[in-house]
């Protein structure tokens, strides 16, 4: 079975109730990590809030001239997977000091 993946609004910084302008994705469209989900309006800027799961896009919870803050769901997402950082992407573990070895007589 497909995983569900909810992907919400990240941390847009002090700002609250901001109004979304476009909805780039709509219910069966296929996203890629990265890829726009919806662009943001403030007194100040306009940003474009970039999806953090790869899949189908199964509902999306947000439309043109609604008001979204932190944390508020835009879409849940079959089929991928969220954003993370697998094993294999991770950076090497620093590797322990090691003392010299004193030289034999």
């Amino acid at each position: 079975m497909a995983k569900l993946i909810e992907v919400r609004v990240p941390d847009i910084g002090e700002y609250h109730h901001v109004e979304v302008i476009e909805v780039a994705v709509q219910a069966g469209d296929t996203v890629a990590l990265d890829a726009t989900l919806i662009t943001l309006e403030t007194e100040k800027a306009t940003m474009d809030v970039p999806s953090t799961a790869v899949g189908v896009v199964r509902e999306v919870s947000v439309q043109r001239g609604s008001r979204v803050s932190q944390g508020d769901l835009i879409a849940i997402v079959e089929g991928g997977e969220a954003a993370t950082v697998s094993p294999a992407d991770a950076p090497p573990a620093a590797a322990a000091p090691t003392r010299p070895e004193a030289a034999a007589p």
